[in-house]
C-alpha cells in the first residue's frame, strides 16, 4: 500500500477519461479521424490503419467506441456491431425499459426464462456479494428507492429515519436471490439494481465483438468504465499506449496520474458522479449493509482484466472504505486500485504503480 498526502489538492475530483479523446462529444453516426492521419500504418504490422470513433447515449450514459481499422467501411461496420452488443445488454438490464428482464423480475418477482447474459451478470453479482460480505449487493434497490423518494423532486429533502431504513433493509439480502436453471425469483418486496455492474459487462461485450472482427487496437468507454486493447497510433504513426488519465478538472491538462491502459479495464466510483438531488448532494452510492450513503472515500479507481470486474470492484471497494476496500483488492490477482479519501489523501494498492506512466 502506498499513501500520498494530497491535502493541497483540496478540490480534486477524479475523472476517468482516455487521454486521446477529443474535447467535444462525437455525435452518433459520425466518424472521427483527427487523431491519426489517413493511411498511417502500424510499424510492426504493415497494414494501413485509420482511426474511427463514435459516441452514443445508451444505458443512461455516454458510450464511446474507438477502433483502428483498414478502411471506413470496416471501421463503421465493427463499431456498429459493437454498439449492437451494448444495446442487447441494455434491452435486458435497463431499469426503465418495460420489457427488460430486469424490470420484469422486479415487477413480477419471478423470471421463468432468463437470458444467459442476464443470468451471468446476476451470478457474477452474487459472487461479489459473497466476496465482500454484502458490501456489494444488487438487492439494494429498495434502499436506493427510499433515498430517491426522500431527495427526489417532490421529496421532503430530509434523510430517512432509522426506523424507515431498518424496515427497508429487511428487503436487502442477496442470499434470497434464487436461481434454478433459467428461473430467477425474489422474495416479496425485494428488487434488484444492476447499476454497479451492467455497464462493465456491456463494455466487455462490445470489446468481444471488436476482437471477433479481428480488431486488435481499440477502446470502449461507458461513462468512465473503459477497456482498452492493443495500442493507439500517434500523429506520426508510432505505437503508443492507450492512456487513462486521472485528471484535475480545474486545470485541464494536469493529471494526478496517467495509466498505461493496454489490455486492461479501468473503472471508477465516486460521490461526485451522481446524486439523487444536486442541491442536496446526497450520494447515490449506498452501503447495502447500513442503508446510509457511503462517504468515507471521495472516489475509487480499479484496474482489472475485465470491465465487469473493474466496475463491480470499484463500487465494492468504495462501499467498504479505505481499510476494507484495500484489503479486498490486495487479496485479488491482477487487480489494483487508487483511492482518494475524504481528506484528499491518495491511497494506492501495492501493484498500482506498475501501470503508471512517468
Amino acid at each position: 500500500m502506498k499513501i500520498m498526502n494530497a491535502s493541497y489538492k483540496a478540490f480534486f475530483v477524479l475523472i476517468i477519461t482516455a487521454a486521446i479523446l477529443t474535447a467535444g462529444c462525437i455525435q452518433p453516426e459520425t466518424v472521427e479521424t483527427t487523431d491519426t492521419p489517413d493511411g498511417v500504418s502500424l510499424p510492426s504490422e504493415g497494414t494501413e490503419l485509420q482511426s474511427f470513433q463514435q459516441t452514443r447515449s445508451i444505458m443512461d450514459t455516454e458510450i464511446t467506441v474507438k477502433v483502428f481499422a483498414s478502411n471506413e467501411s470496416e471501421g463503421l461496420r465493427v463499431i456498429k456491431e459493437a454498439f449492437e452488443e451494448v444495446e442487447k445488454v441494455d434491452s435486458l438490464m435497463s431499469p426503465s425499459k418495460v420489457e427488460s428482464q430486469l424490470n420484469l423480475l422486479n415487477t413480477e418477482g419471478m423470471l421463468e426464462e432468463a437470458d444467459p447474459a442476464f443470468l451471468y451478470v446476476l451470478e457474477r453479482s452474487l459472487y461479489y456479494s459473497e466476496l465482500s460480505g454484502g458490501g456489494f449487493d444488487i438487492t439494494v434497490k429498495p434502499v436506493l428507492d427510499l433515498w430517491a423518494e426522500k431527495f427526489g423532486p417532490t421529496g421532503p429533502r430530509t434523510p430517512p429515519t432509522p426506523e424507515e431504513l431498518n424496515l427497508t433493509l429487511e428487503f436487502v439480502n442477496y442470499s434470497k436471490v434464487r436461481i434454478e436453471g433459467r428461473q430467477v425469483s425474489l422474495s416479496p418486496g425485494m428488487g434488484i439494481a444492476l447499476g454497479g455492474i451492467a455497464k462493465g459487462y456491456a463494455v466487455d461485450k462490445a470489446l468481444e465483438s471488436l476482437q471477433a472482427n479481428e480488431i486488435e487496437n481499440a477502446f470502449v468507454n461507458a461513462g468512465g468504465d473503459g477497456k482498452y486493447i492493443g495500442n493507439k497510433l500517434d500523429a506520426v504513426g508510432e505505437k503508443v499506449p492507450w492512456v487513462a488519465g486521472l485528471q484535475n478538472p480545474e486545470k485541464g491538462e494536469e493529471f494526478i496520474t496517467r495509466i498505461n491502459a493496454r489490455d486492461v479495464a479501468v473503472a471508477t466510483s465516486g460521490n461526485y458522479e451522481r446524486y439523487f438531488n444536486e442541491s442536496a448532494r446526497v450520494s447515490h452510492i449506498s452501503d447495502p449493509r447500513t442503508g446510509y450513503p457511503s462517504e468515507e472515500l471521495m472516489s475509487c479507481t480499479v484496474i482489472a482484466p475485465n470491465a465487469i470486474d473493474a466496475d463491480a470492484l470499484a463500487t465494492t471497494a468504495f462501499v467498504l472504505g479505505e481499510e476494507g476496500g484495500l484489503e479486498l483488492i490486495e487479496s485479488l490477482d491482477s487487480v489494483e486500485c487508487l483511492f482518494i479519501t475524504k481528506d484528499r489523501r491518495l491511497v494506492y494498492s501495492s501493484g498500482f504503480q506498475k501501470y503508471e506512466l512517468v
